[in-house]
């Protein structure tokens, strides 16, 4: 580190404080936080009950003096001087002077509260007030700290080993100056009560408000009898029994493009519901960021969260592997996320997010986790639903922007979208069930995109689709269900649907036409639907001697699903939004055959058997008479979005296939197979293994394939193939961990990421460190090719930490 950056550092890091607070999901009823206890708590009397006793019948020892008319007396020998509750003085001599309230104890002397202890050369105070000064003095304190859940994403929680803390503190004058205040001179404390504590902070004067706060003046902190830094000043909460206000403890970090970095915060706790952290990130290359989260937890499922970032860069150049890159622009970026749930009076409850930045740039640079470092998406919105009996309300709010390029981006979503349900009753005494959904939505579509002109001017151009939409659908099922092994769900619909805008009238009755005009329409459409399982074949296996189950079950369920719907005339007009527009009319068929494997495993010895599914194997596809419905069925991945020429009689073949042997084990296969000419379209895996006390392992495995036959899968540029892998290990007290991760690009040979975590937890103390690389690669938005990262945070006990704002160390703070 540079003497400019740890200058800054030792500035910035002025003070530490306890970790932030975990909020309850249910209404706060009792303190929730990490350690926010007091790092250095002497003993507190207990109140004293009526008028004190003379202090002749409260203390003992081998003989006694009595001298001045009986108001000064000599204890001496094994002294022992009872202050009331559990509170006791013992020393070798003590001097009483009665007439004035005053003690000198001498020798060993002992202040002994409950489990707390403070050992002094001698001591003088005041019998009547109990304050006094203790000379030489060491002193050790219990300190019991909340249960803190790990982090979302986090390896581990970051508490140290062990159910409290117990805190050793000393100085050359422990000073009792109020009734929970203490003043030490020239002294300091630690949370490693060994032999040679791992720290210890050492200060010139330590002020210690029990249930306030403690203030330090020059203050050095000591690793290993190492001093690391110096504080000028530090200040720091000393509550037991809520969270507190102060500074957290820094975090380290550098990368390849903004160099070395200090990432500081100050924790406000409003009260017991809410709280705010404010952030400050200083970079060595680039700049300086701020910024703020709010949290507040009202009980009842009132609840929210609202981040704010704001992110200062000005240009510079830096070096990979030996390679000088091209220099980065100067630019001011902000970054908003929010989520908030309120309940509403007349059953209604609301939601609403926002996960919106500035800058596409910015915001995949400055991120460490891969999905936002590759997110292309910024969005907000929020939502209203209510319940009466048997109706349903819903209305939405959404509006999403996808980035294509830096420049080159579209909209979607709906402002607002409104929907009301009647949901499914019995008609009369039949079994048949009546249901009815009204909607009306603000659809809206708009792409935007810049190109420069033969003169070089940026000329930016706008495509608004958007468009209103009212559709209302009525509803008719009957189920038959009379045997088990043979079922029929039928539903008849009907749908009418009016559209503000639509497409202008083509002359070719497969296309449409890509001009939108101001002109509305209407689509009236019934379906008819009968979803058919069965025959149903079982078979069942005895295995009372096998190891892993006493029975095996197998099932065999042939599906069947008929679509019959009405000829849409008008459906090349109809601009597409989503499944209620895809009504192309005639009769669709999907058929296939589910596989099912059970086990009846005894969960625990003595308990009975359960049956679970262990294994399954579903095929399926669909017959089309319209070819064109083909191009909509969003039953299949790779049929969406595909254009004309890839219309067929046949959809894809649908495979899936997932394992889940034990609790530990979980695997799965999807793929789609073209069936014209017999290729693989896309096929991706998941497995993961988890072992509860120790980690957890999962790998992914996708592939996009090339078919030179196939529209939309005979281009290169869109073939992909990758692999993830996240390991997760730790040990059974939680005392050493480690997290890897790594995403790589088969189809380039490219590694994309790969990230390695580790940490250690002591008694007293802890460490994390996490480092990570970067490539971009010619598919990002981002201007610059890489980037190495590296953060490294301490943890004290009863003194927290926090992760930076860009997600380094185990994602936002908390």
């Amino acid at each position: 580190m540079s003497a400019k950056a740890a200058l800054l550092f030792l500035t910035l890091v002025c003070c530490a404080a306890p970790a932030r607070a975990q909020f309850p999901t249910q209404p706060p009823v009792s303190p929730v936080t990490p350690p926010t206890t007091p790092a250095l708590a002497p003993p507190t009397p207990a109140p004293a009950a009526g008028p004190p006793r003379p202090v002749t019948e409260t203390t003992t020892s081998d003989r006694r003096e009595g001298s001045n008319n009986q108001k000064t007396w000599h204890f001496i020998g094994h002294v022992e001087m009872d202050q009331g509750g559990d509170t006791k003085i013992y020393a070798d001599d003590v001097w009483a002077y009665t007439g004035e309230d005053r003690a000198i104890a001498t020798g060993n002397v002992v202040f002994a509260q409950g489990s707390n202890r403070i050992s002094a050369e001698h001591a003088e105070f005041n019998t009547e007030t109990r304050l006094g000064t203790f000379y030489n003095a060491w002193g050790m304190t219990t300190v019991k700290p909340s249960a803190q859940a790990p982090r979302p994403g986090q390896i581990s929680a970051p508490t140290m080993t062990g159910q409290e803390n117990v805190v050793y503190f000393f100085g050359e004058t422990v000073e009792k100056i109020g009734p929970k205040k203490y003043k030490i001179t020239n002294g300091g404390f630690s949370t490693c009560v060994q032999p040679t504590p791992r720290w210890d902070l050492h200060a010139g004067t330590v002020i210690l408000n029990v249930d306030h706060y403690t203030w330090m003046t020059n203050a050095v902190l000591n690793v290993k009898g190492v001093p690391m830094f110096y504080l000028p000043v530090l200040y720091y909460p000393t509550k037991r029994e809520d969270r507190a206000t102060g500074f957290l403890i820094p975090t380290y970090g550098t990368s390849s493009l903004r160099g070395q970095s200090i990432h500081n915060a100050f924790f406000w706790a409003i009260d017991r519901s809410e709280d705010l952290t404010v952030m400050h990130d200083w970079f060595s290359k680039t700049g300086q960021g701020v910024g703020s989260e709010y949290r507040y937890n009202m009980g009842g499922g009132n609840d929210g969260t609202f981040r704010a970032y704001m992110l200062d860069e000005h240009a510079t150049t830096y070096v990979i592997d030996g390679v000088e890159q091209p220099p980065t622009q100067a630019q001011r970026s902000y970054d908003i996320r929010a989520n908030a749930n309120q309940l509403l009076p007349g059953n209604l409850r609301a939601r609403a997010n926002v996960n919106y930045f500035s800058s596409i740039v910015s915001s995949q640079t400055f991120n460490t986790n891969i999905y936002d470092a590759s997110r292309n998406q910024r969005s907000f919105g929020g939502n209203v639903v209510g319940a009466w009996r048997s109706y349903t309300l819903n209305a939405t709010l959404d509006h999403s922007e996808y980035f294509y390029s830096q420049t080159d981006s579209s909209i979607s979503g709906s402002w607002p979208r409104i929907q009301l349900m009647r949901n499914e009753r019995p008609i009369a005494d039949s079994p048949a069930y009546f249901s009815m959904t009204g909607e009306f939505a603000r659809l809206l579509r708009d792409t935007k995109s810049t190109s420069a002109s033969s003169t070089g001017v940026a000329i930016a151009t706008e495509n608004d689709q958007g468009l209103n939409r009212f559709d209302v659908s009525p509803q008719i099922r009957y189920p038959f269900k009379k045997w088990q092994w043979f079922t029929v769900n039928s539903t008849l619909s009907a749908r009418e649907t009016y559209y503000t805008r639509s497409y202008a009238p083509s002359a070719d009755p497969l296309q449409s036409s890509t001009t939108v005009i101001d002109e509305g329409i209407n689509r009236p459409v019934f379906t008819f639907q009968a979803q058919i399982t069965g025959p149903v074949f079982n078979r069942i296996w005895d295995t009372p001697e096998n190891g892993y189950a006493e029975k095996f079950k197998h099932t065999i369920e042939p599906v069947m699903t008929i679509d019959r719907t009405s000829s849409v005339d008008n459906f090349n007009r109809i601009i597409q939004f989503d499944g209620i527009d895809a009504y192309v009319g005639g009769t669709r068929y999907t058929y296939g055959l589910n596989n099912r494997f059970y086990a009846k495993r005894k969960v625990a010895p003595g308990q009975p058997a359960q049956a679970r599914e262990i294994f399954d194997v579903e095929v399926a596809q669909s017959y089309y008479t319209d070819q064109r419905q083909s191009l909509y069925d969003r039953q299949y991945q790779t049929t969406l979005g595909a254009t004309s020429e890839a219309a067929s009689h046949f959809s894809p073949i649908a495979l899936n296939v997932r394992a889940m042997p034990t609790n530990e084990i979980n695997a799965t296969v999807r793929a789609e197979f073209d069936s014209r000419y017999h290729a693989l379209r896309t096929i991706s895996a998941q497995a993961s293994y988890a072992v509860t006390q120790l980690g957890q392992l999962s790998v992914g495995w996708s592939k996009r394939a090339l078919i030179p036959e196939l529209a939309q899968f005979n281009n290169p540029a869109f073939l992909d193939q990758s692999v993830n892998a996240n390991a997760n290990v730790h040990t059974r007290d939680n005392r050493y961990g480690a997290n890897y991760s790594f995403n790589y690009d088969v189809l380039h040979s490219t590694l994309v990421q790969q990230q390695v975590t580790g940490f250690y937890n002591a008694q007293c103390c802890g460490l994390a460190f996490q480092y990570q690389t970067y490539n971009y690669g010619i598919s990002s938005l981002s201007p610059i090719p890489a980037d190495h990262r590296f953060f490294l945070s301490f943890t004290l006990a009863g003194l927290g930490n926090f992760s930076p704002f860009n997600g380094a160390l185990s994602g936002a703070p908390h």
